[in-house]
């Protein structure tokens, strides 16, 4: 007898194992049947036809189990961060910058991309931005860009054609349906407050925006997209969720290092992974030690190399 307890608690497979104790009871109803020497020939093609059926149903609810658990593991949802470094108003120039690659990444990768927060300086650089990206293999493409980008080039600002180094961190947070964190409500910290930019009379007038803590570990996540307080603070939500859980997962890699072939899937975020040589056309990731010399292209969205390297160099893991 097939235990079809799984099947039953799944939303997308309940259906499906209903369909598949229907189809039992007819079974049992046939066998019954062909114990009648008369209708025992048209029973045995009937429950030959009842096999196959239960059998193409078993599959189809493997299969969707499947799909699940890949989706838990690699989501099509992610919420991207950058964040200015080191380097003043040039790191902050090289935050937008990053984010526009992500982008127009996205843009080439058919996904959408949605703004949930923003701080800029005077000049249009983000000192902190956040990004909602969606689509087909978003988390598995994009998943070893957290760490610390390093940019070596001349700033328009600089009158002696020095070059200068800035940073900016970027972090990618998987958006899974099942978290294994639990967020409990006296370890968390939240303010009110009215949304900036454009936007009319919403906006400037009722306090949307949304600033969360969690306390334990300090760290903090704003929502501003959102049309109302009680959606930007479910996201706010949503987001502090995955964030303390990607810090678990990277204080738990860090245990394993030592033992690993190389860094790329730790996703620590103090970890330069990547510096960006103007000068020499060059971008290099530091944990796989390849170079490329399209660096053009590559702040344009051309990415694929890059991604495919890295996805190669984890699996040789």
């Amino acid at each position: 007898m097939t235990d079809l307890t799984k099947y039953k608690e799944n939303q997308k497979t309940q259906f499906l194992a209903g369909e598949f104790e229907r189809l039992q009871k007819q079974r049992e109803e046939v066998l019954e049947m062909a114990s009648d020497e008369a209708m025992k020939e048209m029973a045995e093609d009937e429950l030959k036809m009842i096999d196959e059926q239960q059998k193409a149903i078993l599959t189809q609810m493997d299969d969707i189990l499947t799909q699940e658990e890949k989706e838990d593991e690699f989501p099509n949802e992610i919420v991207l961060e950058v964040r200015a470094g080191a380097g003043g108003d040039e790191a902050s120039i090289f935050s937008y910058q990053l984010a526009e690659m992500y982008s127009r990444y996205a843009e080439r990768q058919e996904w959408s991309v949605r703004k949930l927060y923003e701080s800029t300086n005077d000049i249009g650089g983000y000192k902190e931005a956040s990004f909602e990206i969606r689509g087909q293999g978003v988390y598995e493409n994009l998943r070893f860009e957290t760490g610390v980008h390093r940019v070596q080039r001349i700033p328009a600002t600089e009158k002696q054609g020095r070059i200068h180094t800035s940073t900016a961190s970027v972090a990618i947070l998987p958006m899974r349906k099942k978290s294994q964190v639990v967020l409990r409500p006296e370890d968390l910290e939240m303010e009110f407050s009215r949304a900036g930019g454009k936007g009319g009379q919403n906006v400037n007038k009722v306090e949307t925006a949304v600033r969360l803590v969690h306390k334990p570990t300090g760290l903090e996540v704003r929502s501003t997209a959102e049309r109302s307080q009680q959606a930007n603070r479910e996201r706010a939500l949503q987001i502090l969720t995955a964030k303390v859980e990607a810090l678990q997962e990277e204080e738990e890699a860090k245990k394993y290092a030592s033992e690993r072939k190389n860094q790329v899937g730790t996703g620590d975020r103090s970890e330069k992974i990547r510096t960006y040589n103007f000068p020499q056309n060059r971008v290099t990731d530091h944990r796989i030690k390849e170079s490329w010399h399209n660096i053009e292209g590559i702040m344009l969205g051309d990415l694929d190399d890059i991604l495919d390297k890295l996805s190669e160099a984890s699996r040789g893991e």
